[in-house]
């Protein structure tokens, strides 16, 4: 897979996050295919989904920062390619979720997500998302 392509889908994976965290959902949205999937997993405790389609992942999006009252950050680092050709590739990277809420800092969660990009006309979208979190947010 050539550099171009590999930043191409970091950017995704950012603009994902800061588009939640900013609540552009409608950009979060263009970040994911229309048949995409999403699984959230809770260690030692609940799973959430299948999601199955874009409307159904972003309806947990929404729901989810719906129920947000303070500002969150989701920071993606660590970043690796588990598989990889021309037009899909399997990437992991880790999540730290943090918080502020009355002047205070605080880390929410922690977690891993393992993303399966696929190359479109119009760039690199998420087509299969599970994210492991190591406790609720």
């Amino acid at each position: 897979m050539k550099t171009e392509h590999k930043l191409a889908i970091y950017e995704l994976l950012n603009r994902a996050a800061y588009y939640f965290d900013v609540r552009d959902t409608d950009r979060l949205e263009a970040c994911f295919l229309e048949d995409a999937q999403m699984l959230v997993e809770i260690d030692g405790g609940d799973t959430y989904g299948p999601f199955d389609g874009r409307g159904a992942i972003m309806e947990l999006m929404r729901g989810t920062l719906e129920a947000q009252k303070d500002k969150r950050r989701h920071i993606i680092c660590d970043v690796f390619f588990d598989a990889e050709d021309d037009n899909e590739a399997t990437v992991v990277s880790t999540l730290v979720v943090t918080s502020v809420d009355n002047d205070a800092m605080s880390l929410v969660t922690s977690g891993v997500y393992r993303d399966v990009v696929r190359r479109t006309d119009s760039g690199w979208l998420i087509a299969d998302r599970h994210l492991g979190l190591d406790r609720g947010f």
